[in-house]
């Protein structure tokens, strides 16, 4: 009643003087559902309504009567949320409901903010000396009302004492601002990393070990988030572990489909760099095409689980959004099961065999052939796996891969061709130096800068930051 009332969606009719709650407005009707009666739903024209008013007095008399509900409720967040609210109406009769709040709180984070708000307050309603010590204390608070206050008070106070500490506060405030901005940056560039790493482990994989321009890797990460959204279409119930079902899935998805291009158009091209990336380019042309017709050429968007949904809130300056932390930790999961793979397993071996030296590798009786088509399945599905991560982070469409194909090639080469640490490294380093930039020169002149750089890098190393050792380095 009070939320409807302060939210002006209360009415009653006209007819019979019965409350209602406006849902929804259509045209000239009201969605609408009875007041002590829920499930007693009609559509109505709006003539037939009349609205509750309020005024400015009744408006902040309900917010203070939903403020003190919701303050000493059992549930931690419903206390915390009622905090922030309060923060941003905050009036000297809030004072008194504080000051109670403080005295009965337990949970720390509940507590930091009602401290918060209490100077505020102090700052703002309080004798010299009160307003003197809270406005020193205000600096350790990094919320915009605490900021807000502080200038306030810096702008239109005499009283130098005060003036000087208010000044002093918003210093402080604006360093750790700086200093979180920073961090922030860092999570961001983190997290772009780890998008790069995982386009580009599975490029690592067929261009860095097997030597194959594979144009149409960019259409594997796609047809992985497709996989994804597909899923999600067909198994609706199970939304929360789409993600989860998904990883496996995507990866034999995409693997099947780079194991079929492998056999039929790569085996006949090995040798032959330059009629391998045009034979790629023109299948990833077919797969975009395949993807509109059978789904749309308009985006689609993959839902989030509700466990990858929402912000770590480190403070009000800083918050590190769920999806993207799992995606790092994700990238290194994967980055870890590709290097065992290749280093500590007997397929690994045959690979590195065969990449190293074919003839002696089919002379000791290794089938080359069916390791050439494995080891593009495991990239192409690492491919998939990573299309899986792109669809929480962005809208899945025909033109999802080729966003990272190129940043895909300027990963392997910048850190290494056919070195999978050398990859992780470059990976981080440009998304790092990515998200540095673009603040000041814009995404798409950041990009510029980064080709630049790396045309520039290889010139004096052209093997890359960690260049292959041994006979396969000089091929």
């Amino acid at each position: 009643l009070l939320q409807a009332m302060l939210n002006g969606k209360l009415y009653y009719t006209k007819m019979d003087k019965k409350f209602v709650i406006v849902r929804k407005k259509e045209g000239g009707k009201l969605h609408t559902v009875e007041l002590f009666n829920p499930e007693s739903k009609s559509v109505n024209p709006k003539s037939l309504y009349k609205k509750v008013k309020t005024n400015n007095r009744l408006r902040s008399i309900i917010r203070t009567k939903l403020a003190e509900l919701n303050l000493f409720s059992p549930d931690k967040k419903r206390r915390l949320k009622s905090v922030e609210n309060m923060l941003e109406h905050l009036d000297k009769e809030s004072g008194a409901l504080i000051n109670k709040a403080l005295k009965s709180e337990k949970d720390s984070k509940v507590l930091a903010k009602l401290n918060e708000a209490n100077l505020i307050l102090k700052a703002k309603h309080g004798d010299e000396k009160e307003k003197l010590l809270a406005v020193k204390k205000m600096g350790a608070y990094l919320s915009p009302q605490t900021l807000q206050t502080l200038k306030e008070i810096e702008s239109s106070t005499k009283d130098a004492k005060l003036k000087s500490a208010a000044k002093k506060s918003i210093g402080s405030i604006e360093d750790s601002k700086w200093f979180y901005s920073i961090i922030e940056k860092l999570f961001f560039g983190l997290s772009l990393g780890s998008i790069l790493l995982l386009a580009a482990i599975g490029l690592a994989i067929t261009f860095g070990v097997m030597k194959v321009i594979n144009m149409a890797h960019g259409e594997l990460m796609m047809i992985g988030a497709y996989t994804t959204y597909t899923l999600q279409q067909l198994l609706p119930n199970l939304m929360e572990y789409s993600v989860i079902i998904a990883i496996p899935l995507a990866f034999i998805v995409s693997g099947m489909v780079g194991i079929i291009i492998e056999r039929l158009v790569i085996r006949h091209l090995y040798g032959r760099p330059l009629e391998t990336l045009l034979a790629t380019f023109g299948i990833s042309l077919i797969l975009q095409q395949l993807v509109r017709s059978i789904y749309s050429p308009l985006n689609q968007e993959v839902k989030t689980p509700e466990w990858m949904s929402g912000a770590l809130e480190i403070n009000s300056a800083l918050s590190l959004t769920y999806n993207r932390l799992y995606i790092v930790l994700f990238a290194i999961l994967v980055f870890a099961a590709v290097l065992l793979l290749l280093k500590k397993t007997s397929l690994g071996l045959k690979v590195r065999a065969v990449t190293q030296n074919r003839e002696m590798a089919q002379a000791m009786g290794i089938k080359t052939g069916w390791i050439d088509a494995m080891t593009f399945g495991i990239g192409s599905g690492i491919a998939g796996v990573a299309g899986v991560a792109l669809s929480q982070l962005t809208n899945v469409g025909p033109n999802l891969g080729q966003a990272y194909i190129v940043d895909s090639f300027m990963v392997v080469v910048f850190g290494g061709v056919g070195n999978l640490w050398g990859t992780l490294i470059g990976a981080l380093t440009l998304g790092e130096i990515n998200k540095f930039i673009e603040p000041v020169s814009g995404a798409v002149l950041a990009k510029v800068i980064i080709l630049i750089f790396i045309i520039l890098f290889i010139q004096k190393r052209p093997r890359g930051l960690f260049p292959q050792k041994g006979r396969d380095a000089q091929e």
